[in-house]
């Protein structure tokens, strides 16, 4: 399996397990697609995304339109993505994506978080060259087969395409979404859910107590609302919590 498949693996039952933060990132990330492409899912890709998203963690029917709802009243404002790189102690590299209306804020709480565990927040460009940007998609087994499926989907850009518990998982290059998404829906293949995560290039193995240092930013970082995503380069156990 490739680096896709052992990211996922690693990650899986560590991030975004709480659902009121699940709820949170995917209401603002419906604002964005509709402040772009307007409020019809049949004619906003990317909110067609976003409402998968929305009910692959049983996010409520209602709960979703009125998101959309409030995103489509012109008094609402817009969020603005923004990425923080920097390091941890022990050299780790962190991407931090956030989701802001009110950039000010967001500096400064986040370098306040890496001041706080003896990290320390750099310039842009310092670590994303340290991770390649992909973008992926989830859907049900149902009688496919992953490497035949890989094979049918590389002219569109797949590059990773495996089984896991949860279905097929298809990774490709960031831009290579819309081509992957469209391909799809044209086979009508239900995407279960679909989203875009950095992939570190290489990871760095520490010990436990240094492990600890990094999570203690990694913490304070994901319990911050204007924080979206976090990336690391510290080598995660790929064996799933008890």
């Amino acid at each position: 399996m490739g680096r896709a498949f052992e990211f996922r693996k690693a990650r899986k039952m560590k991030r975004w397990s709480a659902m009121a933060k699940a709820f949170t990132r995917i209401g603002k990330d419906i604002v964005m697609a509709v402040k772009e492409g307007g409020p019809d899912p049949d004619t906003n890709s990317r909110l067609r995304a976003v409402i998968q998203n929305a009910k692959s963690v049983n996010m409520p029917k209602d709960n979703i339109e009125r998101a959309i709802k409030r995103a489509s009243d012109k008094s609402q404002g817009d969020y603005k993505v923004v990425l923080f790189e920097g390091y941890a102690p022990h050299g780790i590299a962190v991407l931090v994506e956030t989701a802001t209306d009110n950039n000010n804020r967001t500096v400064a709480n986040v370098r306040s978080y890496f001041n706080k565990c003896d990290g320390n927040l750099g310039t842009s460009g310092s670590v994303e060259f340290m991770f390649d940007h992909t973008c992926n998609f989830r859907i049900p087994k149902d009688g496919l087969d992953a490497e035949e499926l890989e094979l049918e989907l590389i002219d569109f850009g797949a590059e990773e395409v495996f089984e896991d518990e949860d279905g097929i998982i298809i990774y490709a290059p960031f831009g290579a979404f819309g081509a992957l998404q469209k391909e799809l829906e044209n086979r009508d293949i239900e995407i279960i859910s679909s989203g875009f995560e950095y992939i570190p290039q290489v990871t760095k193995s520490l010990s436990a107590e240094e492990a600890a240092d990094v999570e203690k930013l990694l913490e304070k970082l994901e319990e911050d609302d204007d924080v979206q995503h976090v990336y690391h380069t510290m080598e995660e156990s790929t064996e799933e919590e008890e």
